[in-house]
């Protein structure tokens, strides 16, 4: 007999849930392919450039004062080394000799039948120990006495000469380590800024060279501001001397001046007419002349030629002299920039200097505007 109850009706659960799982998970791709083909990064404008790239040459000048210092420093430290070197091989060429005159006794006493106190005391193990006995003492001549004196002195000084240049040997290839890593630090500045450089188009690069140029213009008006102040005072002072002058009734007051004055302004002059016959001349990280120079090296060398030796680093350099102020600047002070004290020029007069700018430049006249001043000095 066929059943009569009504067929029940199934009811799917599992559906909505498989399409709404679904749909999560297109959401979820097209999320991802969204994110994955959203637009890179943004190209960096022409002034991002220009500021990183200023900022890499930057780093790369701290990183060449790093490079001058650890090289000054290693040719000083092998110098000590070989000295010290030379001193140690003395010494044992001296140690050598008090244990030939110690062995001549033991020899002499060997050839008399015997083996006397002293030659025990040469031929052992410990002789320190042995000598310090007394009865050892007694038994000795005052020449053999005097002879292993010699000898305990000679040993000392040799043994701390050799620890001596071990330690110096140590210095040096910490600094050469130094040296490397200036160098290398150097290389990866330079590398990074002639990348981003080369990724430039045509008309990136000429907007560069706008800016470049509006740079240079305006740090050529604030020289010639700075120009005409120090004119200004200059003729003031001159005034104040020639009336101080006419009331003592000395005449005027303008005149060769002090002997100390005249020697400075001639020092000063062969120092720019050096700075100013390297003008051309490439600038080279480390170089010191005569073909090429760095900042430092070309203000040290400057400085050579007028009689006047100072120091290799724009680091050492600032601290040198009589610290001066912009507006007091004369022809030959030399001008420090940046906050790390990174870069260096000869100041020339009229708000410009001469020096070495950076890798890929020329050494030229430019105005001491164009960087942020630290401060000057006046080496002699």
């Amino acid at each position: 007999m066929a059943s009569h109850r009504k067929p029940r009706t199934r009811v799917r659960t599992t559906a909505p849930a498989v399409g709404l799982t679904t749909a999560a998970l297109a959401s979820v791709t097209l999320l991802s392919t969204q994110s994955a083909m959203a637009a890179p990064d943004p190209k960096p404008g022409v002034e991002d450039v220009q500021k990183k790239v200023d900022d890499l040459y930057r780093q790369a000048g701290t990183a060449t004062q790093q490079y001058n210092q650890a090289k000054e420093a290693s040719a000083a430290q092998r110098a000590k080394v070989d000295a010290l070197l030379d001193d140690v091989a003395e010494r044992a060429d001296e140690l050598n000799e008090a244990r030939r005159t110690l062995g001549s006794y033991a020899a002499a006493q060997y050839r008399s039948g015997s083996i006397t106190p002293s030659a025990t005391f040469f031929l052992a193990d410990d002789p320190q120990s042995y000598f310090d006995q007394s009865q050892l003492m007694d038994r000795m001549t005052s020449r053999q006495q005097q002879a292993i004196t010699d000898f305990r002195t000679q040993q000392a000084k040799a043994s701390k000469k050799r620890a001596e240049a071990v330690r110096s040997l140590e210095t040096l290839t910490t600094t050469q380590t130094t040296l490397r890593t200036s160098k290398q630090d150097v290389q990866k500045k330079l590398g990074e800024a002639r990348t981003l450089l080369s990724k430039l188009t045509a008309e990136e690069k000429a907007r560069l060279a706008a800016i470049e140029r509006k740079k240079e213009a305006e740090a050529r008006r604030k020289a010639q501001e700075l120009a005409k102040q120090q004119a200004a005072a200059k003729a003031e002072a001159d005034r104040k001397a020639d009336e101080a002058a006419k009331e003592s009734g000395g005449g005027t007051g303008t005149g060769t001046g002090s002997g100390s004055d005249s020697s400075a302004t001639t020092g000063a002059e062969k120092v720019l007419a050096f700075a100013r016959a390297q003008i051309g001349k490439p600038y080279v990280w480390g170089a010191t002349g005569p073909a090429s120079y760095d900042c430092s090296g070309l203000t040290q060398a400057a400085w050579k030629s007028a009689g006047v030796d100072i120091p290799r680093t724009t680091w050492d350099q600032v601290k040198i002299g009589t610290r001066v102020a912009t507006a007091d600047l004369r022809p030959g002070d030399l001008v420090f920039f940046y906050d790390d004290i990174s870069h260096v020029g000869i100041y020339k007069g009229d708000g410009m200097m001469i020096h070495a700018p950076k890798p890929g430049a020329n050494v030229r006249e430019e105005s001491i505007y164009y960087m942020p001043i630290y401060g000057s000095v006046r080496p002699a």
